[in-house]
């Protein structure tokens, strides 16, 4: 124990009482043996005095002796925690206060007080060590009375306004923060002192003294405190600022209202006014969306930004404003809009980038006359302050401007803001471009399709994969074909092949939707049935919500309604291939030996038409086996096929040799597809790979909280036989954590794993049902940050069910050993 921690425990309290005495003399031999210490290490008084204390206690406290004799001479006394051994092997742990007996010679003795720890949780607190943790605490802590004047409050409260704790005694909240919305907060309290029920994680949103021009968001709680009597004193509360998260909730709110309203439609003074709509007064109090002539026009602009020389004829195509007269006179919808050569809407337009001024010059002219009588207003009579200017662009090609100000709002643009806006202006850029290109539906669509589809596939151990898209010719129109590789817990990784019937951009919507919700459940480690059993749940109840908001019978189906899907996870651990399928053909086996067999696969209902529940297989994959999954536009042809002439087909071109996986892959589609096939093809191929055993070790552990310690030390000499000791801290805590949360609440054996791929996995299984959650504890809380730490010190972490029980896994990067 090192000295400052011997202090605070010397500050804190010990129980006398309950303590043993022992007497030592000035050399630390035992000079007074008691009863109690006879109970409490089993030594009779003829076997303990004389002998040594150092021989009593263990033996890496044991060599601690002549120092802890030495500072007690210096110091003249010590307080700090040591392990005894009793008589009979046992080791006792000890809280000890060793204390100096004074005569007229200086000391010649020694009273040592031992108090067992046993199952206490260590050293009782103190007031004044109590005190410090909550004065210094970085939480805002107060307690008022049952006036709700304050009584007392910790330094870390003054950041949020309201002065030193001297200044709040006695004031209320709206007298220490006047302009706060103090009347819900003081509800608050009053409800605690009425129920006597907590209330925790209450949200306030408003303007602090700490910050007038910028809206803040705070995190409190309250208690009520009551006297020896149980009667009310008054309301301990604490307030943590979560303003940061406040505004990311807002952002991710408005992309989520964005992506919900904006480009319902292919007409595009519609969807610039959805863009204008969406960003106020979320974003700002007055938007502008400036369209250039030859994109409402339905031409085609200049690629790239724009010269120096080009002419930049705009007109107004949305407008909206959070008051009904800002500025006193705008420009209407379809009217041109003039701004000066040198300005900066045409500077963004020119050089097709944002800009962005935290603070206008009052007096600065603005950039277009809206002032009635053609006076070019200034911005002080507009009551602008702050800009932001964001040029459209879609597919590398700007097809206008867009302005957003703020007025009412006090707060100025921030960087954040800024990134914001682009990112709704370009959703919304892709949907006015798509309007403008409604005649050429089917190129609009391919590049959508091909945006929603992996750009690359992820890097990962366990497969060798190669994909192939083809899209269908013009006539029939894009349709809705996807894949996807995903990578999950424990080096697994899930295959994913789809179809969404129909054509043109609709399909490729309805696809990205199901890949989005795919990827999703993905993430939530559910076995393939249960994964396609929420997208089928998904699907019919879209068509349900679709099916009420057009107004249309409930029959009604949507694009999504009929699609089909088969979802595979492979393990590379022991080879074990798990798939299901919803209306979709099931995949082809290449063995290593070149023979093509398909999988037995039950098939469920296309998703969204219900029908009985899906099944999935199971089935273990040699190292170097292929799997292929594709969609129906692979085989078919027109209304004669057959199946098991198309897998005739598909055999016979899987078994052509080839020197790459991406060129065999190739080669399958160009032998059984044309260029311009009538539907869509998508293609999967894996090969399979399978980890070394040097590369997997596992461990059952007893449920026993001594098997904690033992689990670290066995996982520490694996990662050193792997050459990672630098990742032995960080893994020892995750173990430790994992373990002792498998002992302490989930029942049955307990098993750990530890698996070195692109990342180092750390796994612990065991029979509990209930996944552990994270939570933050307060500064006060004894335990709680175990999954805490976790989280933090790793760079990902979960939970996935099994048959048997749940695994709580955590991995950490071999390439950036930092999580």
């Amino acid at each position: 124990m090192g000295t400052d921690e011997e202090r605070g425990v010397a500050r804190q309290g010990f129980d006398v009482a309950d303590a043993v005495p022992v007497l030592l003399d000035a050399q630390g031999r035992v000079t007074g043996w008691t009863t109690d210490a006879q109970r409490l290490l089993a030594y009779a008084a003829s076997e303990a005095v004389g002998r040594s204390v150092a021989e009593l206690l263990s033996s890496e406290d044991a060599e601690r002796i002549p120092e802890l004799i030495e500072r007690c001479r210096a110091d003249g006394g010590w307080v700090g925690l040591l392990t005894a051994l009793r008589r009979d092997g046992l080791r006792v742990r000890l809280m000890v206060r060793i204390t100096a007996a004074q005569d007229t010679q200086g000391p010649s003795r020694w009273l040592a007080l031992l108090s067992e720890l046993d199952e206490a949780p260590g050293w009782d607190m103190s007031r004044a060590v109590l005190e410090q943790m909550v004065a210094r605490s970085p939480v805002g802590i107060a307690i008022v009375d049952t006036d709700l004047r304050y009584v007392w409050s910790n330094s870390a409260l003054a950041q949020y306004g309201g002065g030193p704790p001297t200044r709040r005694l006695g004031l209320r909240l709206a007298d220490i923060q006047p302009g706060l919305d103090a009347e819900s907060i003081e509800a608050q309290m009053r409800r605690v002192l009425t129920t006597g029920e907590p209330i925790v994680g209450y949200e306030h949103v408003g303007h602090a003294r700490s910050a007038p021009l910028r809206e803040t968001a705070h995190m409190m709680s309250f208690t009520r405190l009551d006297d020896g009597q149980g009667h009310p004193m008054g309301v301990y509360y604490t307030v943590e600022d979560i303003t940061d998260r406040h505004r990311a909730r807002q952002r991710l709110a408005l992309l989520d209202r964005a992506g919900e309203h904006i480009g319902r439609s292919l007409d595009i003074t519609r969807t610039a006014q959805e863009l204008a709509d969406v960003a106020v007064p979320g974003l700002a109090d007055l938007v502008t969306v400036d369209l250039l002539e030859s994109v409402l026009r339905g031409g085609e602009p200049t690629a790239g930004p724009l010269s120096d020389t080009d002419p930049v004829p705009l007109r107004r195509a949305g407008h909206s404003s959070a008051t009904a007269r800002v500025p006193e006179a705008v420009v209407a919808i379809g009217e041109v809009v003039t701004y000066p050569a040198d300005s900066p809407p045409i500077r963004c337009l020119r050089t097709a980038r944002s800009w962005r001024e935290e603070r206008l010059n009052p007096l600065g002219e603005a950039w277009t006359q809206h002032a009635r009588g053609g006076r070019a207003a200034i911005f002080l009579e507009l009551g602008l302050h702050s800009v932001m200017i964001v040029p459209i662009r879609a597919r590398g090609v700007t097809l206008g401007v867009t302005t957003f100000f703020r007025r009412h709002r006090q707060e100025a643009f921030e960087e954040d803001d800024l990134n914001l806006a682009e990112d709704l202006v370009s959703r919304a850029a892709v949907c006015v471009d798509n309007a403008r290109r409604y005649t050429r539906e089917r190129d609009a669509a391919l590049v959508l399709q091909r945006s929603l589809l992996p750009h690359q596939l992820p890097e990962q151990e366990a497969l060798e994969v190669s994909a192939c898209y083809r899209p269908a010719d013009e006539l029939t129109g894009l349709g809705g074909d996807w894949y996807d590789v995903i990578p999950l817990s424990g080096a697994r990784v899930a295959l994913v092949v789809g179809e969404v019937p129909g054509h043109g951009i609709d399909a490729a919507a309805a696809m990205g939707r199901l890949r989005t919700a795919v990827r999703t459940l993905a993430l939530l480690d559910l076995p393939p049935e249960e994964v396609l059993a929420h997208l089928d749940d998904l699907v019919a109840r879209s068509a349900r919500e679709e099916a009420v908001q057009m107004g249309v019978e409930e029959a009604a189906i949507t694009q999504s309604v009929g699609s089909g899907c088969v979802y595979v996870i492979y393990d590379p651990v022991d080879g074990q291939c798990t798939m299901a399928a919803a209306g979709h053909p099931a995949p082809a086996v290449v063995r290593p030996d070149g023979g093509v067999t398909f999988v037995d696969l039950p098939q469920g209902a296309p998703l969204g038409v219900g029908g009985p529940p899906f099944e999935s297989v199971e089935l273990a994959l040699a190292a170097d086996s292929m799997l292929a999954l594709h969609t129906d536009g692979l085989l078919a042809h027109g209304d004669d096929w057959a199946i098991d002439s198309d897998r005739d087909r598909l055999r016979a071109a899987l078994e052509r040799r080839a020197d790459s996986l991406d060129l065999r892959c190739r080669t399958v589609v160009d032998a059984l597809v044309p260029d311009r096939p009538h539907d869509d093809v998508a293609l999967l191929m894996a090969r399979t790979r399978l980890l070394g055993a040097e590369q997997v070790a596992d461990w059952d552990l007893p449920s026993d909280p001594a098997a904690v310690a033992d689990a670290r030390k066995t996982a520490a000499r694996q990662l050193s036989e792997w050459g990672l000791e630098e990742l032995a801290f960080t893994t020892e805590l995750v173990v430790s954590e994992l373990v002792t949360n498998a002992i302490r609440y989930a029942t049955g054996p307990i098993r750990l794993r530890l698996i070195r791929d692109r990342a180092l996995i750390c796994e612990v299984f065991d029979g509990g049902a209930t996944a552990p959650h994270l939570r933050h504890p307060r500064t006060t809380d004894e335990g709680g940050r175990g999954l805490l730490l976790v989280s933090q010190f790793t760079q990902r972490w979960g939970t996935r069910f099994v048959p048997e029980g749940k695994i709580i896994w955590a991995e950490q990067s071999l390439t950036d050993p930092s999580p």
